[in-house]
């Protein structure tokens, strides 16, 4: 009976050390076949730098899609006249500079005006080797765009096509795109932005929402927000949506560097685009003592200089200008390099926000002007 006691004993202790090595110990590799199921942890993704170091929850993980194969898949975006390229977060390439078209001296007057001398800055542009167009429905001026490029004659597949949706629009974001199309005579743009953060969060999002279906048709090829570091409420709403941005406009010149808008743009590998990189012609910029110095230097113009140091700081872009040959003398940058010294010295004339020229609150009066005012639109027949 004892030695039947010892047998139970014995064996009950052999279960146990069993059923241990099943739950396994860290350092004790199982048998093969004997393996315990594994329980994954969708909750804790890898860390690509350290695999074995699980991702921290609240850091962002972007995955951009690429844009869809539509037509935008012909683009054949290549650097002309010494223009740098930038690869932006969806692998597609842009030119860092390019051509502003809006004109507003002439947006309140006769739209037939205004879309022809559109038209003849675009062709000049194309011609002096242009390859960035930055347009807008709030502009009044993509047919005349549009026809420029038909007049220049470069294929439209070598030229990077900027539209921006008017906040009248975001209700019908996506019908609003086709829209454009057909004002550019084209069949699709390389990049389309939510122009201002004005109205209702929710149509901000559903306005997202429909460019990101044209972007994935192949519609657009990239997708951008202009001022949303003027709203950050809906700067963070598009920052939750499942396609990032590639590209931030912001207003940005040496009395306004930005500091602050460029490194939100960098945590989140966005492209900041510049628009009134000239500072709105401030006299008191373009008659800089430190610039003019800076030109003689160079044999350049202050303008000149302007320009180069925004390509250097990393930006892109898109100076305005009708007239031919300050069209011609902006793209004439990529000749002469400023120093790190000269760099320095434009630095240190950041006036910070008080420096910008364009500062508004869009839960005010103008954010609902903006939403309330659709652009006026011109139907009307170019001079041959």
């Amino acid at each position: 009976m004892k030695k039947f006691k010892w047998l139970f004993i014995l064996l009950a202790m052999m279960l146990c050390m069993t059923a241990f090595a099943a739950c396994g110990a860290p350092d004790t590799p199982s048998d093969e076949g004997n393996t315990p199921p594994v329980i994954e942890t969708p909750d804790t993704p890898e860390n690509p730098d350290d695999p074995n170091e699980p991702v921290d929850p609240d850091t962002p993980v972007y995955e951009v899609e690429a844009p869809g194969e539509g037509p935008a898949s012909a683009s054949d975006i290549t650097s002309v006249g010494g223009v740098p390229l930038v690869t932006l977060n969806n692998g597609v390439q842009m030119p860092r500079f390019g051509l502003g078209t809006q004109i507003q001296e002439l947006e309140s007057g006769d739209l037939g005006i205004l879309n022809q001398t559109a038209r003849e800055s675009v062709t000049a542009a194309l011609q002096a080797g242009y390859r960035h167009l930055d347009s807008a429905h709030g502009y009044m001026n993509e047919r005349g765009v549009g026809q420029g490029i038909v007049d220049s004659g470069v294929p439209r597949e070598e030229i990077w096509l900027t539209s921006k949706l008017w906040p009248s629009e975001y209700g019908n974001a996506y019908e609003a795109i086709d829209d454009m199309l057909e004002r550019f005579q084209t069949d699709y743009l390389d990049l389309v932005y939510l122009h201002h953060p004005a109205g209702s969060i929710s149509d901000i999002e559903s306005a997202w929402r429909d460019l990101e279906r044209a972007y994935r048709e192949g519609k657009i090829r990239a997708l951008g927000i202009s001022n949303f570091d003027n709203r950050m409420e809906a700067f963070n709403a598009i920052m939750d949506e499942e396609i990032k941005p590639q590209i931030m406009q912001i207003e940005c010149h040496p009395f306004a560097q930005r500091t602050e808008a460029r490194e939100l743009a960098e945590q989140y590998d966005i492209q900041v685009e510049c628009w009134y990189p000239l500072g709105h012609a401030d006299q008191r910029l373009l008659n800089s003592d430190t610039l003019e110095a800076i030109a003689s230097a160079h044999g350049k113009s202050v303008v000149q200089v302007i320009i180069r140091w925004h390509i250097q700081e990393g930006f892109s872009v898109i100076p305005g200008s009708t007239n031919p040959d300050h069209i011609r003398e902006n793209i004439a940058i990529f000749d002469f390099e400023l120093t790190a010294d000269e760099m320095a010295l434009i630095r240190g004339m950041d006036e910070g926000e008080s420096g910008r020229f364009f500062n508004i609150n869009y839960d005010g009066f103008m954010g609902n002007y903006f939403v309330n005012n659709p652009p006026r639109e011109w139907n009307g027949d170019f001079p041959d």
